[in-house]
């Protein structure tokens, strides 16, 4: 495993800055653009992020040459252009593009998503303050949350069950997939990574995970973590998206990234006001977790220092956290149709698994990456 990070973890590949001279706006509110691949047309979608309103825009470019570069960079100045060196996971580009910003808000896009309503200046006011706080004349106290999460429709016009939940099912620990209804309705994580985040709160937290590949294990992690420490993850229905292709695959996969998602989240329990993982769970885990005895130990050891680190962060464990989860009324009756269309919108890769009780969970037999 490697090292857990006890702060904001940052990649260690170098990378290119190009442009971003100037601000366009003055609205705390930057964009983080992510590059998908495809051909969408770049100096259209800059044009109608420049009409919403963003401070800067990071656009992060895979490994190779961009010859629009410096044509695009004269046109749009407040866009900065992160050139990467070498090919890094979703987490990292994130978390490199929040070092290189000052906005107290970021908002994450891919480069196949459109702002179909929602001005800039208007999102981070939203964000900024609680619903309460603005239905108060003369409040200036800022309500903000960790991530905001804005509502997704794919290119039948469908709206996606974007919002996720945690859930113990025969004690095995799965992801319920829900529509945004009412405003503020809470989620495990950001779909797919995209949402308003807080700048502050998310470096504090940590950001993503630098350590673990998968994109899946990542906003598991992300949101888990966030939930644990009293981090709030909300909807709005102010805020609206449109994919313009199909939506990305979501590889699930029970693998090594799943260990260590599964060691720093599940495995803690909350006591009193603190956390700790109990050594007594060290057995079932070297024996389900596909590891050398050495191995396993090492990766249990580095989380248990972890956690001993942080343990006053801790609010909750997993399973206090899925058995006090609060759904919406009216919702629940949803959640089979919702997984049957986020199943055909984003099929699982490689969920063939054979569960294992470990401690008080289920633990997924871990494959080893092919």
């Amino acid at each position: 495993m490697n090292t857990i990070p006890s702060i904001f973890s940052l990649p260690a590949s170098s990378y290119t800055v190009v442009g971003g001279s100037c601000r366009a706006a003055s609205t705390g509110l930057s964009a983080i653009l992510l590059n998908r691949g495809g051909r969408y047309p770049r100096r259209t979608l800059f044009q109608e992020l420049e009409k919403t309103g963003f401070d800067y825009i990071l656009s992060m470019e895979a490994p190779g040459e961009r010859y629009d570069v410096e044509e695009l960079s004269i046109r749009f100045p407040f866009v900065k252009f992160i050139f990467l060196k070498e090919a890094i996971n979703v987490g990292e580009q994130v978390n490199l593009a929040v070092s290189e910003l000052t906005s107290p808000l970021f908002f994450v896009l891919w480069n196949d998503l459109r702002i179909l309503n929602g001005e800039a200046a208007r999102m981070a006011e939203r964000i900024f303050y609680t619903h309460e706080e603005l239905s108060k004349k003369g409040s200036s106290a800022a309500g903000r949350r960790l991530c905001t999460i804005p509502v997704i429709q794919n290119a039948q016009f469908q709206i996606l069950p974007t919002l996720t939940a945690p859930d113990l099912d025969r004690q095995t620990v799965k992801n319920l997939f829900l529509t945004p209804g009412r405003e503020g309705t809470p989620s495990l994580y950001p779909f797919d990574g995209v949402g308003v985040y807080d700048r502050d709160r998310f470096v504090k937290l940590g950001g993503f995970d630098c350590g673990i590949s998968s994109t899946y294990w990542q906003l598991m992690d992300f949101g888990f973590r966030a939930h644990l420490w009293g981090e709030s993850i909300q909807s709005t229905r102010l805020i609206r998206l449109s994919y313009n292709g199909e939506v990305s695959l979501q590889d699930s996969t029970v693998d090594e990234d799943y260990r260590r998602f599964y060691l720093k989240n599940i495995s803690p329990v909350f006591n009193g006001d603190a956390a700790s993982i109990p050594l007594r769970r060290f057995p079932k885990y070297f024996f389900h977790s596909g590891a050398d005895p050495f191995h396993a130990w090492e990766d249990f050891s580095e989380s248990r220092k972890w956690v001993a680190k942080n343990k006053f962060r801790f609010c909750r464990d997993a399973r206090s956290l899925t058995d006090l989860w609060e759904y919406p009324e009216n919702e629940t009756a949803e959640l089979e149709e919702n997984e049957k269309l986020m199943t055909e919108e984003r099929p699982n890769i490689g969920c063939r698994r054979r569960k294992f009780r470990i401690g008080d969970l289920w633990l997924p037999k871990v494959q080893e990456k092919s």
